[in-house]
């Protein structure tokens, strides 16, 4: 990567309204049951201090603290943040959300015995970065656990195609490459002591039929959302068409909903 400080900036600026538009709140909720069996996995024992980076509105932050688990939550959206609190709060849950960035995590080294991330820290732009902080908070034999969108994957075809319409930003690695064995392999190298890969699938399914799921996902969906909105009427027309034959060839679902399987690389890293 050759990007400035002022650069990199720049582009954490615009991640961050990105994020803060839509309601990513109304995505999660459709792969809520996914969060919790990737929790479930896990098996925390009472007691464990967990770090959900990227935490969103708290998928995996909350059936963490149910497990027992000590929990802390980080996101760079204080709008995600602010549901996350309120849904701790109304099942008497104590969480606490700080606001920060999954490149330079505001905790010591060795804080918690967990950090777990889904379909979020992948998203940061600077993977090194991501993988040295994801690793430095965690204990010596504690766990990272990561969830992961495969490139060959369906939300990995996703972002294929709304880059085709529209172009990701220059010099930044794909967040897909998350989700490649190899690279996941390459990104940890010695500095853990074990190494699991699991592929695994989450479902969307929606009430309405694939074109109406393309147009939640652009009204809720902050990287949908701010694609269209960089297009003009033609290009907007054309990336909607494209993403609704996608949801389409994928749908399992016969009476007129949306039923798609999204495969993701799930990763669960012992730190050396």
């Amino acid at each position: 990567m050759s990007q400035t400080i002022t650069e990199m900036e720049g582009l954490k600026s615009r991640l961050k309204a990105t994020w803060m538009s839509g309601d990513f709140d109304k995505i999660a909720q459709i792969i809520e049951a996914g969060a919790v069996d990737f929790i479930e996995r896990l098996a925390l024992e009472p007691g464990t201090r967990v770090l959900d980076v990227a935490c969103g509105s708290g998928n995996l932050s909350l059936p963490a603290a149910r497990a027992g688990a000590r929990v802390r939550g980080l996101d760079i959206a204080p709008n995600l943040l602010e549901t996350a609190r309120r849904r701790a709060q109304s099942e008497g849950l104590k969480i606490d959300f700080d606001e920060g960035d999954a490149e330079g995590l505001p905790y010591g080294d060795a804080s918690f015995d967990c950090v777990v991330t889904m379909f979020g820290a992948m998203l940061a732009p600077q993977p090194s970065k991501t993988t040295s902080e994801l690793l430095r908070v965690c204990r010596p034999d504690g766990r990272v656990a990561m969830a992961n969108w495969t490139p060959s994957g369906f939300i990995g075809r996703m972002f294929k195609t709304t880059a085709a319409h529209v172009a990701p930003p220059p010099g930044v690695p794909s967040p897909l490459l998350w989700g490649d064995e190899e690279q996941v392999h390459e990104r940890f190298g010695s500095r853990v002591s074990g190494l699991q890969l699991a592929r695994r699938m989450v479902s969307f399914c929606l009430p309405m039929g694939p074109s109406q799921t393309v147009d939640y996902f652009r009204a809720w969906y902050g990287p949908t959302l701010r694609a269209f909105a960089s297009l003009d009427q033609d290009g907007q027309r054309a990336l909607h068409d494209d993403l609704a034959q996608l949801w389409s060839e994928h749908n399992q679902a016969e009476d007129g909903t949306t039923h798609v399987e999204a495969e993701y690389l799930e990763v669960l890293a012992t730190r050396a």
